[in-house]
């Protein structure tokens, strides 16, 4: 770097100039030099006055100047840059070094430390001194490089994130359908455990090997609460009558409680059953929701309609909803609750009264109002312009026993995991 004995050399400002003249043997059109240093700039170290300064400095420049074999040097007057943004002389001072000592700018003295510059009549710079932006033009490959890293990065965080996310959901929907229920299991320690690990949660910036860990964690905790719940349930299991055929079994009236998950929509409604659909289906969805748990029991509890849909399990995957219906309602305790909170905002969705009473009617209480929650959180999500006509529809796939209600909220789980 050229020492004029006005300014003290640092490395820093021997690394910039030796970046000026790379950038000079290059082309770089001036947008992609800015937005490739814009996309890293917090990474590097840019504060928000830094990036305001560049970007008054890139202003004064012409597209010319980023042409192989020129330099955008830029030699707007201090009074000129303080106008423009702003700052005081003093900040000015501070934002341009430290443009410089991280390497995106170099400053290109005269020997009285002047500014100055002149162009030719095709208005390429013929001699200038003050601030360099060559460094951006021999760095633009290092940022964008850096920048799909930092993106891919980004990505796998957040995919991780909605993977325990719903690990979570999981976890806290089965261990408080195993204590409403009264089932007999170590839920106080598997409590303990769970609060333990969303301690660890990270509050900030977290790294990917970090969130990938406490995902194996939250899997394993998750594998223990379903295996347990599976025991547990199947133990309080009464046991069947045999001697009933499925038409009598189909044909009993069901009792609900509040305390028990949904029956099925489609078999509240039709006395048609399809088995071969049925079970496929049945074990995509298991598949789907608790790969490493024992299948085998999984599907027999959906066989005996026990591992539909639980209340917890309709909150976690419509959290608009559930937070819609937590501040009207505040605790909700049961389906009851549920069903009275969901009539309040049926009106927000512009579903009708009619419709939902018919649907009431039709679905019964319980399913109507999940059928609700559904249709609410699609409606947020823009998936459902109509919310109305959509809730008649499913009304009328449950007439044609096609309505499969626990495969839409399993779906959306999975969904938050993808």
């Amino acid at each position: 770097m050229k020492h004029t004995g006005w300014r003290k050399p640092t490395p820093g400002l021997g690394i910039a100039e030796q970046l000026a003249q790379a950038g000079e043997r290059v082309a770089v059109p001036k947008t992609r030099a800015f937005v490739a240093v814009k996309r890293v700039g917090a990474y590097i170290g840019l504060k928000a006055g830094d990036m305001m300064l560049l970007d008054t400095l890139g202003a004064f420049t012409q597209a010319q100047d980023w042409e192989e074999g020129q330099r955008p040097i830029v030699w707007a007057s201090n009074a000129y840059l303080m106008e423009q943004t702003g700052f005081s002389l003093s900040a000015l001072k501070r934002h341009a070094r430290r443009l410089a000592e991280i390497g995106v700018i170099s400053f290109q003295d005269s020997p009285n430390g002047k500014r100055w510059g002149r162009r030719d009549a095709d208005g390429r710079i013929i001699e200038a001194y003050g601030f360099d932006l060559s460094p951006l033009s021999a760095r633009v490959e290092e940022f964008e490089e850096l920048h799909a890293e930092l993106q891919a990065e980004r990505e796998l965080c957040q995919r991780l994130k909605r993977q325990i996310t719903v690990a979570r959901r999981m976890i806290r929907a089965r261990i408080d359908a195993a204590v409403s229920s009264a089932l007999r299991g170590p839920w106080t320690q598997f409590t303990s455990l769970f609060k333990e690990l969303l301690d660890r949660l990270p509050r900030r910036h977290e790294a990917s090997e970090q969130l990938a860990r406490l995902l194996t964690w939250f899997k394993e905790l998750q594998e223990r609460v379903e295996a347990a719940y599976l025991k547990a349930t199947e133990a309080a299991q009464p046991v069947e009558n045999t001697s009933e055929t499925k038409e009598q079994v189909l044909k009993k009236p069901q009792k609900t409680n509040p305390r028990e998950v949904i029956s099925d929509p489609h078999i509240l409604i039709t006395n048609q059953l399809n088995p071969v659909t049925s079970n496929s289906s049945e074990h995509e969805e298991v598949a789907a929701v608790v790969p490493n748990a024992q299948l085998e029991e999984w599907v027999a509890e959906v066989r005996k309609k026990r591992a539909a849909l639980d209340l917890p399990t309709v909150m976690q995957a419509c959290p608009e909803f559930a937070s819609w219906a937590r501040n009207m309602g505040g605790f909700l305790k049961d389906w009851g609750d549920l069903h009275r909170v969901a009539g309040q905002l049926r009106p927000m969705i512009g579903v009708s009264e009619h419709a939902w009473n018919v649907a009431q009617e039709r679905l019964g209480k319980q399913v109507a109002t999940a059928a609700l929650a559904l249709v609410f959180e699609k409606h947020c999500a823009g998936e459902v312009s109509s919310p109305g006509g959509y809730l008649r529809g499913m009304v009328e796939k449950a007439g044609a026993g096609e309505l499969h209600l626990e495969r839409s909220f399993y779906g959306r789980l999975s969904g938050q995991a993808a």
